[in-house]
């Protein structure tokens, strides 16, 4: 679908055609749309099959008077197979062509959503500059704001293994846990990116928007640094419980064969007297291999837990 926005009088409006200084909104872009993006439009064609291609890495480039920038953004997927939470990267494109800047992802971006639905105040499409560096802002704090609730719910899931090992809660740990994978990678070449464009070679930074560059390098920064530490913690948790189960096993191992062997006594017991001999004291009796099993039973019993390691 293919939106147009531009500032008037201060706030968003939506337009119902292409105007110098706007912003065209573009996702899940069908085959006829992307044709008149090129077309009519006149995209460079790779650039428009970089900005739909879900592999693309962050990068940026510059061809003639059309600029393009692909950032990593965060998403929230929730596994229908497991019913667990898990975060993943999806590139975003932006293109600026023809006084407008173009933003085309393959799916809905919660970011563009909320500038779109007026959520995000002091845009201005017309300053092209400005109005990117807000969206790589906004763009960096998503990455914040999902790292939180990755600590949330690792925390909570640390509560819930603390009592009882479920596979349900190791499954979501885990998905976590290449969920940061996935965050460290896209933060790192956002990073990369955002220094490119820092330079000056793909977008003309003005003197006001220091300041907002500042902001998204030192969001993105933070973001980078916040995956590094719940990276090594949720290892760590990881580990921790990976060694909580082995002993949970062993103690259980341990409690099984306890059992086995009290209940291996009477078995022997009972093995001795049914064999064809005359050695055996009150063999015609059943009362002495019932109470010679049992004192061998209680004494070992006795014995097992005066020494027991569980």
């Amino acid at each position: 679908m293919i939106h147009f926005y531009k500032t008037l009088g201060g706030k968003l409006v939506q337009l119902d055609r292409l105007e110098p200084g706007c912003w065209v909104s573009v996702y899940e872009p069908t085959a006829e749309e992307l044709s008149l993006l090129t077309k009519e439009y006149g995209l460079d064609v790779g650039f428009v099959r970089s900005c739909v291609d879900s592999e693309e890495s962050s990068r940026v480039e510059r061809e003639g008077d059309q600029a393009l920038i692909i950032v990593d953004t965060s998403v929230e997927e929730k596994q229908e197979s497991s019913d667990t939470r898990q975060f993943n990267t999806v590139p975003l494109g932006i293109i600026t062509a023809c006084d407008c800047v173009f933003t085309i992802s393959l799916g809905r971006n919660r970011v563009l959503a909320a500038m779109a639905d007026g959520a995000v105040p002091n845009l201005h499409t017309d300053f092209r500059t400005q109005f990117i560096l807000q969206i790589l802002t906004r763009i960096a704090a998503c990455f914040v704001g999902d790292l939180k609730q990755i600590d949330k719910i690792s925390y909570t899931l640390e509560q819930e293994l603390s009592g009882a090992m479920k596979n349900q809660e190791i499954i979501q740990l885990m998905g976590l846990q290449k969920s940061l994978v996935y965050f460290t990678t896209a933060l790192k070449a956002d990073l990369a990116t955002i220094e490119k464009i820092q330079r000056g070679r793909v977008l003309k930074l003005y003197p006001e928007d220091s300041d907002l560059m500042d902001d998204v390098v030192t969001e993105l920064r933070q973001a980078a640094e916040m995956a590094s530490i719940y990276t090594g913690t949720l290892t760590a948790m990881m580990d921790a419980f990976s060694y909580v189960i082995a002993n949970n096993q062993n103690a259980v191992m341990w409690k099984l064969t306890i059992i086995t062997v009290l209940i291996e006594i009477p078995n022997i017991i009972f093995g001795f007297y049914g064999i064809n001999t005359d050695t055996l004291p009150l063999r015609f009796s059943w009362i002495a291999p019932f109470l010679i099993a049992v004192i061998l039973t209680g004494i070992t019993s006795v014995f097992i837990w005066k020494y027991r390691k569980f």
